[in-house]
């Protein structure tokens, strides 16, 4: 079982115009990350993470470690962004990579962080 989850919001339009039956920009980012991601991660798709304003959005989680959502990436330059800082969230043990080591995307765009449960 991996340790990590990526979560990748396939719904997000990141403020574009999308056709019916066009692909949204989450999924290009999605689809781009499918053949790519670190061992020790698992890549989701998920419907919303309710973050229209600030996509493409993903969240970085897994047991007894800090969870983390971030905005702003592009889907045709963020892959590279996620796998860095998917594979450091896996290799740090609670999940909080040190802020001068997180990608710099990561320093600038993160929406939210959420304690792992039963911390307080």
């Amino acid at each position: 079982m991996p340790n990590v989850e990526l979560l990748i919001c396939i719904k997000c339009r990141r403020g574009l115009a999308v056709e019916d039956g066009e692909e949204r920009p989450g999924e290009k980012l999605h689809a781009a990350l499918q053949s790519r991601v670190p061992n020790g991660v698992e890549l989701k798709a998920v419907e919303c993470l309710s973050n229209c304003s600030r996509g493409c959005s993903i969240v970085l989680r897994g047991p007894e470690r800090w969870s983390f959502v971030y905005g702003d990436l592009h889907e045709d330059t963020g892959a590279e962004i996620v796998i860095e800082g998917a594979t450091k969230y896996r290799d740090a043990p609670d999940g909080l990579v040190p802020w001068r080591e997180r990608p710099e995307h990561f320093r600038k765009h993160c929406i939210a962080r959420i304690p792992p449960l039963g911390e307080h």
